[in-house]
Order: C-alpha cells, then structure tokens, then sequence
C-alpha cells in the first residue's frame, strides 16, 4: 500500500515540476509582453503533461485492472491540480486570481482536457495493442480452456 501512495505522490510531483518548470521559463526566458512565447510554452507544457500521462496509463494498465490505476491517476491528477493552480503561481510572485477567474479557470479546464487526453491515449493505445490488464487476463483464460482436454461421457 506504501508503495502505491508512492507511486501516486510521484506522479503528481512530476506533474507539479513540469508545471513550475514552464512558469519558470516563462517569467526568466520571455519579455514581458511576449504572449506567442509564453502561449508556446504552455502549450509544450500541457504536450509533456499528457505525454506523461499517455505512459503512465500504458505502463500501469498493462499490470493492473483499470479501475485500480485510473483512480490513482485521478488522484495523481487532482493533487497536481490544486498544487498547480494554487501553489504554482506563487512560485513566480503571481496571485492565484492575478489574471482574474476566468483565467483561473481556464487553466483548470486546460489542464484537465490535457490530462484527460493523455491518459485516454496511453489508454487507447494499449488496448488497440491488447497489451492491457483484461485483455491478457482474457488470453490467458482461453489458453487455459484450450489446453485442457475434453471430458468424454460414457453412457
């Protein structure tokens, strides 16, 4: 179980650094009246982060039953949510509400299609392989059925 909140703790790390890693870029690498720079970085922020979930979702589910695995990513995710709208603009002397609430939650709806994307497509692209949990479960269950020899009744 340790391991498991581990697991959890460290994907919503990882997703939290690479959010602070782009503001970061964005308040020190681009001129403040920049807004194509700063909107690319975003951009290949939101890319990385579904990416990272796209391999997460692909490595997890091949070993795990759905259900397990996405409520950890769900977790993972939220946790990362909140650290990134909450903390993350603290980290460069921003306010949380500085652009207003409509950028506030434009950023909370970004980031989850991003991570819902990610995930969907580590997800998709692991069942179209027939790579994922049930699908193997599946394989290994006809394997079994098939080895075995019919019972013959006598009458």
């Amino acid at each position: 179980m340790d391991k498991r909140w581990r697991d959890i703790g460290a994907l919503a790390g990882a997703l939290f650094v690479v959010n602070v890693a782009a503001r970061l870029i964005i308040q020190f690498g681009t001129d403040d009246g920049d807004d194509a720079a700063a909107d690319r970085v975003s951009l290949g922020m939101f890319v990385l982060i579904g990416l990272i979930l796209a391999v997460v979702a692909f490595y997890w589910g091949r070993r795990r039953p759905l259900g397990d695995w996405a409520a950890d990513v769900a977790g993972a995710v939220l946790v990362a949510l909140l650290l990134t709208v909450l903390v993350g603009p603290l980290l460069v002397g921003d306010s949380p509400f500085a652009g207003g609430a409509g950028t506030f939650f434009a950023q909370i709806w970004l980031y989850l299609a991003a991570t819902g994307a990610g995930t969907l497509v580590g997800y998709l692209v692991l069942t179209s392989l027939g790579l994922d949990h049930r699908s193997q479960s599946l394989k290994r269950y006809a394997e079994l059925k098939a080895a075995k020899p019919r019972k013959v009744v006598r009458r």
